[in-house]
C-alpha cells in the first residue's frame, strides 16, 4: 500500500485480481475505517473528483465564516441584551450561531476523529474535534449554568465563553484545507496537463474513408489519418506523407520538428501542418504518453526516506500534544491565581483556553504536507520538461551528488555514428561489410546502426551468419560458409587471429587520437580491414560539464573505447578523468569504488549501461524510447540531451531546497506556537493565544508549506544550458 497526502490518495494493490466480493469487503474495510474507497478509476477521473470536492469544501467554508462572523461580532461587540428567561441573551445567541459550525460544518472532523481513535491513532481530527469540544461544552455550561442543578463551582463563577472560538477553529480549518486542496491541484497540474493530450477518439483508415474510432478501441498494427492540428492519438511510425510536429509537451522542446515516411510519432504530439497515416505500434495503455504518466504517478505515491521520518515523528506528535495540553490546563488551573494574580479570568477558564488554543496550534498539517507537496510539485514539473523520475529517493540523492560518471557514446556524442571510412587488409568493401552487417544485425549498439545503414545504403546482399556469440566490451563473434568470422576491436582479434599484419596496433592508434572508433573484421585467419566511425560531439555537451564542475561536482568519462578516443573527446568538452576500456560488467564495479568518496550519479543510454544504472545512487538513462532505460534507471530522459540530465541534478537540489524550507518552518512554528499557546507569556502579560487565533495561525502555517512548494512551479531548466 501507498500513501499520498498531497494526491489524498492511497493504493491497495492485491496479490491477484480480487473477486467482486473480496473486491466489495475491501471497500468495505476500508469505510469502516472511516475513510472513502472505490475501485480504482482513471487518473482524469481521479482529478476532476478531486475538482468537485474542492469546489464542495469551498461551499463549506463560506457557510461557517457566515455563520462564525455574527458569533464573534456577538461575544466581542455587542454589549448587554438582557435575559431571555434567566438565560443571558446575548450568550444564547451566540450559543446558537456557532451550534450549526460545530455541528454541521464541524462533522467532517468529529466523524473523522472518532474513526481514527477507533483505529487506536490519534490525528489533526482528533486535536480538531477535543479543542472545538471543549470550547462548546464549557461555553454551553456557563450559559445554561442557570438552570442546571449539579454544575462545578468554577463553571457556575465563570464569565467567559469560547462559541467565536470554536466556531472560527472550524471556520479556520476548513478554509486551510479548502486552499490547500486547490494547492494540491495546481500542484499536479503538470501531470493533468499530460493526462489531457490523450484524446478520446482517432480516425481509423476503413475502405470506405475513415472512422472515427474511441482510442481505447484501437489495435496495434491499426492505420490512422492525423490532420493538421490534431493530436497524435497513439504511438507509431509514418508510413506515407511528411509535417511538423509540436513534440514541446512531451520534452519542454520548443522548436517543431519535421517527421517523414518511417519515422516515430508519440501520442500526445500534435501536428502542425500536413497530414500523415500512422500504423500504430502500441495499444492505449503502452504508449510513451501513458508510460510518462504511470512513471510520475508512481514517483508521486512514494515516499522519500524524509517523509518516513517525518510520518513517524507525527504518529508520536499528536499523542504526546493531547497529553502536554491536559497537563498545562491542569497546571494553570491549579496555579493561575499565583501565577497571575492581575487576570480577569478564573482558573477555570484560564485553564479551557489553553486547552483549547493548544490542541488546535498543534495540528501537524505543516509536518505532514512539508516533503510530499514540494515532490508532488517537482516531479510534475519535472515531466514537463522531458525529466522523468521514477522515484522519490532520486531527488534526494541527486541533491547531494557529489561525481557524476559519463557514458560516451550517446550521452556526451550525439549517438549516431556513421561509417566514415573502410580501409581494407585482405579483402573487398562487400566482403567486409556483408559480414559485420550480418553479425551486428541483432545488436542494440549504436555502432550495429551505422554499420547496417552503411551496408543497407551501398544495396549489397545478405551473408547469413549463425552462432553468433556476444563478447562484452570485445565484439561479436559467428560462423559464415564453415569459417569463423569477427567483428570487434584489436583485443578481440589478437585472441583470435594467430598473426596480425605489423604495426597494426600503431596505426589504431593513430586514428584513434583524430577521436574515431575503430571496429576491426576477420574471416577465419584473415584480418579483411576496419571500419572507422564518427560520432558528433553534442551541442550542449561542454556546458552540461562546465555547469557540473561549477557546482563542485567532479566529473568523471566511463567508456569502452580505447583511451585515445575517449581523450580526444574529453579534451573537447573539458573532462580531465577518463577511465576507458572498460566492458559493460566492469562499469559497475568502478561506480562502486567512486561510491567509497561520495554519492553517484551515473548518467547512460540505458542499453549498455544497466548495471551502472542500477549501482550509481542515482541512475539516470538518456532516451525514453528504450524499454531498457525506463526500467534500469530512476530518472529517465524524454530527450537525448546530457543538458536535460544536469537540469535534472537542478531540480533535485531546488527540490529538496523547498523541502527542507517546509520542514524548517514547520518545526519554527511549533517550536514558537506551543509555547504561547500553553501560556508561557501569561503571567507576565496576562495575555493568553485566544482558540480562534490558534486556529488562523494553524491554517497560515499549513498554507504557507504549500505555498512554498508551489514556488518549484516557476523552475525551469537554466538557459546556459541550451545556450551552450
Amino acid at each position: 500500500m501507498s500513501v499520498n497526502l498531497p494526491l489524498e490518495k492511497a493504493t491497495i494493490a492485491l496479490d491477484t485480481p480480487p473477486s467482486d466480493e473480496r473486491r466489495a469487503a475491501c471497500i468495505a474495510a476500508v469505510e469502516t475505517a472511516g475513510f472513502g474507497a472505490s475501485a480504482l478509476v482513471s487518473a482524469l477521473n481521479q482529478r476532476r473528483s478531486s475538482e468537485r470536492r474542492a469546489a464542495a469544501q469551498g461551499r463549506r467554508v463560506v457557510l461557517a465564516f457566515a455563520l462564525a462572523v455574527p458569533v464573534f461580532i456577538l461575544s466581542m461587540f455587542i454589549g448587554d441584551l438582557g435575559t431571555l428567561g434567566r438565560l443571558d441573551l446575548r450568550l444564547t445567541l451566540a450559543m446558537l450561531a456557532a451550534l450549526p459550525v460545530y455541528v454541521v460544518s464541524g462533522a467532517v472532523f468529529h466523524r473523522q476523529a472518532w474513526a481514527a481513535l477507533r483505529r487506536g491513532t490519534a490525528n489533526m481530527d482528533v486535536l480538531v474535534h477535543l479543542g472545538t469540544t471543549v470550547a462548546m461544552v464549557w461555553s454551553s455550561l456557563v450559559v445554561l449554568a442557570p438552570y442546571l442543578t449539579v454544575l462545578p463551582e468554577f463553571i457556575g463563577e465563570a464569565q467567559h465563553v469560547f462559541f467565536d472560538g470554536a466556531a472560527f477553529i472550524v471556520a479556520f480549518v476548513l478554509l486551510g484545507n479548502y486552499l490547500e486542496a486547490n494547492a494540491k491541484l495546481k500542484a499536479t497540474d503538470a501531470v493533468h496537463g499530460l493526462m489531457r493530450l490523450q484524446p478520446k477518439e482517432a480516425w481509423v483508415v476503413v475502405d470506405e474513408g475513415t472512422e472515427a474510432t474511441p482510442v481505447d478501441e484501437i489495435a496495434r498494427g491499426t492505420l490512422l489519418k492525423v490532420r493538421a492540428g490534431e493530436t497524435v492519438p497513439l504511438d507509431g511510425v509514418v508510413e506515407d506523407g511528411s509535417a511538423t510536429m509540436d513534440e514541446s509537451m512531451m520534452t519542454g522542446e520548443a522548436y517543431p520538428v519535421r517527421k517523414k515516411v518511417g519515422d516515430t510519432v508519440t501520442a500526445g504530439t500534435v501536428l502542425l501542418d500536413g497530414t500523415l497515416l500512422v500504423r500504430t505500434t502500441a495499444l492505449m495503455h503502452d504508449t510513451m504518453l501513458a508510460k510518462v504518466i504511470q512513471l510520475v504517478d508512481d514517483a508521486q505515491m512514494g515516499k522519500a526516506p524524509v517523509q518516513r521520518l517525518v510520518d513517524r515523528i507525527s504518529a508520536v506528535f499528536v499523542p504526546v500534544v493531547v497529553v502536554a495540553a491536559f497537563l498545562a490546563a491542569m497546571l494553570w488551573w491549579l496555579m493561575a491565581e499565583s501565577l497571575a494574580p492581575a487576570s480577569q479570568m478564573s482558573p477555570g477558564e484560564t485553564a479551557v483556553m489553553v486547552l483549547v488554543s493548544t490542541l488546535v496550534i498543534a495540528c501537524p498539517c505543516a509536518l505532514g504536507l512539508a516533503t510530499p507537496t514540494a515532490l508532488v510539485v517537482g516531479t510534475g514539473r519535472g515531466a514537463r520538461y522531458g525529466l522523468l523520475i521514477k522515484g522519490i529517493e532520486a531527488l534526494e540523492q541527486a541533491h547531494a551528488t557529489s561525481t557524476v560518471v559519463l557514458d560516451k557514446t550517446g550521452t556526451i556524442t550525439a549517438g549516431s555514428p556513421r561509417v566514415s571510412h573502410i580501409e581494407l587488409i585482405d579483402g573487398d568493401v562487400q566482403e567486409l561489410l556483408c559480414l559485420a552487417s550480418a553479425l551486428e544485425i541483432e545488436s542494440t549498439h549504436p555502432l550495429a546502426s551505422a554499420v547496417h545503414t552503411a551496408w543497407e545504403n551501398l544495396g549489397y546482399p545478405r551473408a547469413e551468419v549463425s552462432d553468433v556469440m556476444t563478447f562484452p566490451g570485445l565484439g561479436l563473434v559467428g560462423t559464415h560458409e564453415g569459417d569463423a568470422v569477427a567483428v570487434g576491436n584489436l583485443e578481440l582479434m589478437e585472441e583470435r587471429l594467430h598473426n596480425l599484419p605489423d604495426g597494426l596496433e600503431e596505426k589504431v592508434t593513430v586514428r584513434a587520437r583524430r577521436g574515431t572508433t575503430i571496429v576491426l573484421v576477420a574471416k577465419g585467419q584473415r584480418l579483411l580491414g576496419w571500419m572507422e566511425f564518427s560520432d558528433r560531439i553534442r551541442e550542449t555537451s561542454e556546458a552540461a560539464v562546465r555547469r557540473l564542475k561549477q557546482a563542485g561536482i567532479k566529473v568523471v568519462m566511463l567508456t569502452g573505447d580505447l583511451q585515445e578516443v575517449a581523450q580526444t573527446v574529453g579534451d573537447a568538452v573539458g573532462i580531465t578523468e577518463i577511465v576507458a576500456g572498460v566492458k559493460p560488467d566492469e562499469k559497475a564495479d568502478h561506480v562502486r569504488r567512486l561510491q567509497e568518496n561520495g554519492v553517484v550519479t551515473m548518467i547512460g543510454d540505458g542499453i549498455n549501461d544497466a548495471a551502472a544504472l542500477s549501482v550509481a545512487n542515482v541512475g539516470i538513462a538518456m532516451g525514453a524510447g528504450s524499454e531498457i532505460a525506463l526500467e534500469s534507471a530512476d530518472i529517465v530522459l524524454v530527450r537525448n540531451d546530457l543538458a536535460d540530465a544536469v537540469a535534472a541534478l537542478e531540480l533535485g537540489r531546488a527540490t529538496m531546497t523547498r523541502i527542507r524550507s517546509n520542514l524548517a518552518w514547520a518545526f519554527v512554528y511549533n517550536l514558537v506556537g506551543l509555547p504561547l499557546a500553553m501560556g508561557l507569556l501569561f503571567p507576565w502579560t496576562g495575555w493568553l493565544l485566544p482558540p480562534a487565533f490558534a486556529a488562523a495561525a494553524m491554517s497560515f502555517s499549513s498554507v504557507s508549506v504549500v505555498a512554498n512548494s508551489l514556488v518549484l512551479r516557476g523552475w525551469e531548466p537554466p538557459a546556459s544550458l541550451r545556450t551552450g
